[in-house]
């Protein structure tokens, strides 16, 4: 299947119309409060606004243009003129009043290919700009994921730090009760100033980072908040299949250049011994009122106002040495970029290779995390438990016991957000590598989730 094909189904007309409401929709907000997005959201305002695909669109342009050009050497060009005055002296040509000209080009065994590597020049060009909106949703998504991830660790570094402060108070009152010793105190006091350093650094994160989200997606990084989380469908084979021979988008672009460059060269190689054959025509309407029209008139007797002609001209290069250098030229420039996408093509299939283990091995430490977690998680449900028994137990627990193992269970709980945005970061750059990111995104989009557990249990 051919990637521009491919292109085109996912990304219909009513697809993008749906995709940019809803992204007015999100923005807007409720009564304008924040500025609220979907990763779907983000990257369809990063595509729209991006300068880099603005500018592969007008190469696109430029590329039809140049179609064009090679297409309309057929058409006749047509041009007037006039060429008025008196002459002096023996002239057979008299004064015009105005002199109407044609030309078009009728046959060249050279022009055929340039059509042809035109055309292909065309579509290197779109799928240079599908390249493009890849690489500018690629960078969306992991600006989205990132907001998304200082947010959720922002707000678990502050639950912490509120466990501290709680913590810290318990061990000053059992400090001034003589409970505790210096060294206990010294230590809360020392963990406290450690998590709320956390929280600050953490926000600082969030801001940048939201601030680069902004940035991309053209909106004010007031009050922007990354919401729906990450596709619930996982990344598989099939979702990273490229659905065609060549790797992606930019790999196809650089073998449809090769092929331009290819066609231009064969065509280069077919000027010299064959003919080409141009139309001409011309027709002039001469000043009758000037003396040199009423003397070639006199003279020649007969002579008409109007003159007109028209034929072929045929023409067959048998020397030229400057187009045969020129066509050695071009051939080994097609050389060239056949062996660089080639090499295009071995260099995107290796990252693809790497990425597809990497995320393996993430998705191992991602269940780890997860289970270390619940471990965490379950372990402070039992001293929450004995806290509230009545019983007595050879090693009572205490507030402290239980603070401690709050701040426990959300530290286990930034290691599952951590090794989840690691996750999501491979899956974007695999699925930027086989250009399906932004259909993918579109697809999935409506079925987002976040991590389980992000909030503790009282």
């Amino acid at each position: 299947m051919k990637i521009s094909s491919l292109y085109r189904r996912a990304f219909s007309p009513r697809l993008r119309w749906l995709s940019s409401l809803a992204a007015v929709a999100l923005l807007c907000g409720a009564g304008g409060l924040s500025a609220q997005v979907s990763l779907t959201s983000a990257i369809d305002l990063a595509i729209r606004n991006s300068p880099r695909v603005k500018s592969s669109q007008a190469d696109v342009a430029k590329a039809r243009a140049i179609l064009g050009e090679a297409k309309d050497v057929y058409i006749p060009t047509v041009s007037a003129g006039a060429a008025l005055g008196q002459a002096y002296g023996y002239s057979p040509y008299p004064p015009t009043l105005f002199i109407l000209n044609a030309s078009s080009l009728v046959y060249s065994a050279s022009q055929r290919s340039y059509i042809r590597s035109a055309d292909s020049g065309v579509d290197a060009a779109l799928k240079a700009l599908a390249d493009m909106r890849e690489n500018v949703a690629e960078e969306a998504a992991l600006a989205f994921i990132a907001v998304d991830h200082d947010q959720q660790r922002e707000e678990v570094l502050r639950q912490q730090a509120a466990y501290s402060a709680h913590l810290l108070q318990i061990v000053q009152d059992r400090f001034d009760a003589g409970q505790d010793s210096r060294i206990d105190l010294t230590s809360a006091k020392l963990a406290d100033a450690r998590l709320r350093l956390a929280v600050l650094h953490a926000s600082d994160d969030t801001a940048t980072d939201r601030e680069r989200l902004a940035r991309l997606i053209g909106v004010s990084p007031n009050s922007l908040r990354a919401e729906g989380g990450f596709p619930k469908t996982p990344v598989s084979p099939a979702s990273t299949a490229s659905g065609g021979p060549y790797a992606n988008a930019a790999v196809a672009s650089a073998f449809a250049n090769a092929n331009a460059k290819k066609l231009q060269a064969i065509g280069d190689s077919r000027f010299l011994y064959r003919p080409q054959i141009t139309f001409v025509a011309q027709f002039n309407r001469y000043a009758t009122f000037t003396n040199t029209f009423k003397s070639l008139q006199n003279t020649y007797g007969g002579l008409s106002a109007d003159d007109e002609a028209f034929g072929v001209r045929i023409d067959i290069p048998i020397l030229d040495r400057l187009r045969k250098s020129k066509a050695v030229e071009s051939m080994a420039d097609a050389n060239k970029a056949l062996h660089d996408a080639e090499f295009a093509q071995m260099g995107v299939l290796d990252a693809q290779s790497r990425l597809t283990h990497s995320i393996e091995t993430l998705e191992a430490q991602a269940e780890v995390a997860s289970l270390d977690q619940d471990l965490a998680q379950q372990q402070l449900e039992i001293v929450q438990l004995q806290l509230q028994s009545a019983s007595a137990a050879a090693q009572p627990m205490t507030p402290k016991d239980e603070q401690n193992s709050r701040i426990a269970e959300r530290e286990k709980y930034l290691a599952v957000i951590d090794n989840a945005f690691q996750l999501h970061q491979a899956e974007v750059s695999l699925l930027r590598q086989t250009g399906r990111l932004e259909q993918w995104v579109l697809l999935t989009g409506l079925n987002t989730t976040t991590p389980t557990a992000a909030q503790p249990k009282p």
